[in-house]
């Protein structure tokens, strides 16, 4: 039975033309144009136009493997569950191994990386990010998903090593996460994508109810 007495943070990103966007690209900015007004119908009606890595979203592995699984793939259990949010707002740079080994990770855990990110509200080309050695670790842990509050969980690594490594091990990608307003902690992750069919990335509302 769910406690009824809980706090709910609001962790996505909102959408709107102009947001931050990955590297400043402008093909990657939404467009929300009115279909329809009052001024000519009955009801009002609007379009939104956006990259399915706009804002907080949920990668599959046909992101960054050929022939990898579409975003039908992801179990909505694996999103919806307990899961913890880690300190890492002292990180520089790539979060390594030995910043979470000092985390008590443990099996089937879902992490969100709480870093400076979260502190700012434009586009930084020197986000952190998770490097390989840190992914490396969390698939020796075993956990079931990690998320963060960057745009992409790496940055310019060639060949894309820190989402291949989760990928390889089923650990789902949550990128775009706000958790300026979160402490650390355990909390109930709510972080379903919307449903969009063979894609390999959707945009989510993710939720974490803090139960007092």
């Amino acid at each position: 039975m769910i406690p009824t007495h809980y706090k709910v943070f609001d962790v996505s990103m909102p959408i709107f033309n102009g947001m931050p966007v990955y590297k400043d690209k402008p093909a990657k900015q939404p467009n929300i144009s009115v279909v329809q007004d009052f001024d000519t119908a009955t009801a009002r009606e609007s379009r939104l136009d956006m990259d399915v890595h706009c804002g907080t979203h949920i990668d599959s592995p046909l992101h960054m493997v050929p022939g990898g699984g579409t975003m039908e793939v992801i179990p909505v259990e694996t999103l919806v569950g307990p899961c913890r949010v880690l300190d890492m707002t002292h990180v520089e740079g790539g979060i390594s191994r030995a910043d979470l080994e000092t985390q008590n990770i443990q099996q089937g855990e879902f992490l969100l990386l709480k870093t400076k990110n979260s502190a700012e509200s434009v586009f930084n080309l020197e986000f952190v990010y998770l490097a390989v050695d840190g992914a490396e670790y969390l698939v020796e842990r075993g956990i079931r998903g990690v998320g963060i509050d960057a745009l992409g969980i790496e940055r310019a690594q060639t060949g894309h090593p820190t989402h291949k490594t989760l990928f390889q091990s089923n650990i789902v990608i949550m990128e775009g996460l706000r958790l300026a307003d979160v402490q650390a902690g355990d909390y109930f992750l709510c972080g379903a994508p919307i449903k969009v069919l063979e894609t390999e990335a959707a945009p989510a509302r993710v939720l974490l109810l803090q139960f007092s």
